[in-house]
């Protein structure tokens, strides 16, 4: 699964994660006061300007901290692509791979893609809080602000939503490309190797079928996962200095940054509760595959021998699917009330936590949409399994299944579920 399409895979995951962590350290602890040495925006229009002189009016220093702010990204994301350059390069020539420009070079494009429609959001949650800081004096203070006012401040937005929009389309469109690339070096992998593996059952449900869902179901989870992960980087300093202005929470009292805390405890319950009421899920799918795949095998086996696929062997087959559907759908059942009860309750928690800071008239309609929504973003970053689960259980199952299929033609030791479905086999009175 992995190693068709990436080079050495526990060892690239385990290094990018590393060199990642050593990345932002560095950052902030070396190389972020730098940027008026090294940095090359002042061949792009973003250098750094000379510090302002003493009794500067307020324009100038609005000014001055644009460019500032300016500079400091363009030397940031400098230092990112350095950084992603020199993995990509590294593992090109240490372990070359030929899917090595998309599995490494696709991976870093992905991963610095992604950075930049965080960034995105940032920009939007801070017009936010501008913009309904706006609106909060206008209708307070009528005829303080202007229509054009208003106007140019909606048109801001659309700027920043323009850019999101474009870059999120042709970055959905490249990592379906990626996708469909990791699916075909599988199909490529499992095929050379198919005089060996096309008497295991349903090999060909596992060529066709279970590469392609394992190919999108993790691109999909790994995308969101590494969303996640940027987000919280972005976004938890954020809600971090924005904490600063509640100084109380409801029946705790007066605490310090209590809505980073809120945010990380309730996510933490709120995942191992879906965690616990969703633990059987993972085996169920995977019954469940294969009980389907037993009854489509006997119906293709049925179209060219007559006496295949009889009504009492069908009836029984069949029924094990019905069986198997009604356990899955049961335990669905009780996973979608604690999940979808929980994520309900979770809309109101910010809110209930600014009640005080609220009553109290200590923030603005602006400020309070901010934290809102910056608390959601954490929020939900902390909520990746909580939001994924499902998804989780239906990956686990596909692995599972090209996980045995490999063990098969690798001569290993099949996994204990598919032993105790050749038991099953064998014995289907037990």
């Amino acid at each position: 699964m992995f190693y068709s399409f990436f080079p050495h895979p526990k060892l690239f995951f385990s290094s990018f994660v590393v060199w990642s962590l050593a990345g932002i350290l560095l950052w902030f602890f070396v190389f972020q006061g730098m940027g008026g040495a090294l940095s090359l925006g002042n061949l792009a229009g973003y250098a750094f300007p000379p510090e302002l002189a003493e009794g500067a009016d307020d324009a100038a220093k609005a000014v001055f901290q644009a460019a500032q702010d300016g500079a400091a990204n363009f030397w940031f994301y400098q230092y990112m692509l350095v950084f992603i350059l020199a993995f990509v390069g590294f593992w090109m020539w240490y372990a070359p791979h030929p899917w090595q420009m998309w599995s490494v070079a696709g991976s870093a494009l992905i991963f610095f893609v992604n950075w930049f429609l965080v960034q995105l959001d940032v920009m939007i949650n801070e017009w936010f809080g501008t913009f309904y800081d706006m609106i909060q004096t206008a209708l307070g203070t009528p005829n303080s602000v202007t229509e054009t006012q208003i106007y140019l401040a909606i048109a801001s937005f659309l700027k920043i939503a323009l850019v999101y929009v474009f870059v999120a389309t042709l970055f959905r469109f490249f990592v379906s490309h990626f996708v469909f690339r990791w699916r075909t070096a599988m199909n490529n992998y499992y095929m050379s190797r198919w005089k060996e593996v096309r008497h295991i059952e349903g090999a060909s449900q596992r060529v066709q079928e279970d590469t392609m869902r394992f190919a999108q179901i993790a691109e999909g989870l790994g995308v969101n996962l590494l969303d996640s992960v940027m987000t919280l980087i972005a976004f938890l300093p954020l809600l971090w200095g924005l904490s600063a202005s509640v100084k109380a929470l409801p029946i705790i009292g007066e605490v310090s940054q209590g809505l980073v805390f809120v945010a990380i405890l309730w996510s933490v319950f709120g995942t191992a509760l879906v965690a616990l009421a969703g633990i059987r899920l993972p085996g169920l799918e995977f019954r469940n595959q294969r009980v389907e795949a037993a009854y489509r095998k006997e119906l293709v086996y049925g179209e060219d021998h007559e006496d295949r696929a009889a009504p009492p062997t069908v009836a029984e087959l069949f029924a094990n699917v019905r069986k198997n559907y009604f356990r899955l759908y049961f335990n669905y059942l009780y996973f979608n009330v604690v999940r979808i009860f929980y994520l309900q309750i979770g809309n109101l928690v910010p809110y209930i936590a600014l009640t005080p800071t609220i009553a109290s008239g200590a923030i603005t309609l602006g400020i309070m949409q901010q934290i809102i929504r910056a608390f959601s973003r954490v929020e939900g970053s902390f909520q990746y399994l909580v939001n994924s689960w499902t998804t989780i259980v239906e990956l686990m199952s596909v692995y599972k299944r090209l996980q045995a299929f490999e063990a098969a033609f690798a001569n290993e030791e099949l996994p204990d579920i598919d032993k105790e479905w050749l038991k099953q086999q064998e014995n289907p009175a037990e």
